[in-house]
């Protein structure tokens, strides 16, 4: 039997903070006055994806410092930040700074896998080393477990002037419980349920059955499940809920026309799964506040969460995340139930 949608207790946003080269910090900025936004809408939450060597935020953690002295409540999120681009020890460091500069508002996401284009920046990222950086959940697990106190060193004490700690300093009582794993597979489900980390999904999913039909939203439901069943929270266990959404309540005729040509043109990757990963897309919910409240009570894994961060188009204008987030937080979150923070 189909579970009954849950009333929305948390509403949250992602995005990908491009800029223009030839001005990058007009484009950072812009993502901080985004997040700004958010906060005196009432999001529970503003999230960051990682885009290195390309033209948007390479450093979320960086960004999300700066956000953190511009903010006083929005909790503060990556989704997802690519470990095979890390060094577990040093992102460890930075999160728990960032975690204690923002009174512990953190919530860092991450995934593991090889940097995209490895064979092309390798010489760069790994020189020496290359052949045998290991890019699995062994990656996160070390992470983990220096976040959440676990010996870097065999050595502490004073030596001269200087005293040493064998655990990353500075530590962050809680970080270790706001740790997310972005999975789109049983097994990264399983993984993280099971270190108990907390479960980021998306608009992507992997399609692990080789036959269709295909339905995104079951894929998606038994993760879901999957990652409860092995937590040691059970159904309590935290899963927040990211598909693309785009309100055009209060939207100019010219805007809804470019919103629905960019789910248009993004729509045929819905049909199968894509690539060698099997990929298969969640299309894009573009319309009035209440038709897309519909589509997702409607939504079978939707109806298991009751936090999401939806993600905002990547290509749009400043003024049109705008819109969409007032239309956010003032048509679509009270449509699901949902009540502003603060």
């Amino acid at each position: 039997m189909p579970s009954t949608a849950r009333p929305l207790r948390k509403l949250g946003f992602l995005t990908i903070g491009l800029f223009d080269p030839a001005d990058p910090a007009r484009g950072h900025e812009s993502t901080l006055e985004i997040i700004e936004l958010g906060e005196r809408l009432g999001f529970d939450s503003a999230w960051l994806r990682h885009r290195h060597l390309q033209h948007g935020i390479s450093s979320p953690i960086t960004v999300l410092a700066a956000a953190s002295q511009r903010t006083r409540r929005i909790e503060l999120g990556t989704a997802v930040t690519p470990l095979g681009w890390e060094n577990p020890l040093r992102l460890a460091e930075d999160l728990a700074t960032v975690d204690v500069l923002s009174g512990g508002r953190l919530n860092p996401g991450v995934s593991v896998g090889p940097p995209m284009h490895f064979e092309r920046v390798k010489e760069a990222l790994y020189p020496d080393t290359a052949d045998v950086e290991d890019f699995g959940y062994e990656r996160v697990r070390r992470l983990l477990d220096l976040v959440r106190g676990k010996p870097a060193s065999d050595f502490s004490g004073v030596e001269g002037f200087e005293v040493f700690s064998d655990v990353v300093q500075p530590q962050s009582p809680g970080l270790g419980r706001r740790m997310w794993y972005g999975g789109g597979s049983l097994r990264s489900a399983r993984w993280a349920g099971e270190h108990g980390m907390n479960l980021l999904t998306s608009s992507v999913v992997k399609a692990e059955q080789p036959d269709g039909p295909w339905d995104f939203a079951e894929i998606q439901l038994s993760l879901i499940r999957e990652f409860r069943a092995r937590h040691p929270d059970g159904e309590a266990a935290r899963v927040s809920h990211g598909l693309v959404v785009i309100p055009t309540d209060s939207a100019s005729p010219e805007q809804r026309a470019k919103y629905e040509a960019y789910a248009a043109q993004r729509l045929p990757r819905t049909a199968t799964p894509q690539g060698p990963g099997r990929l298969l897309f969640a299309p894009d919910l573009v319309g009035t506040s209440e038709e897309i409240a519909e589509r997702l009570r409607a939504h079978a894994a939707f109806r298991e969460v009751d936090e999401v961060a939806f993600a905002l188009p990547f290509t749009f204008e400043h003024e049109d995340y705008v819109q969409i987030l007032t239309d956010m937080a003032t048509k679509l979150g009270p449509a699901l139930g949902w009540k502003p923070a603060g």
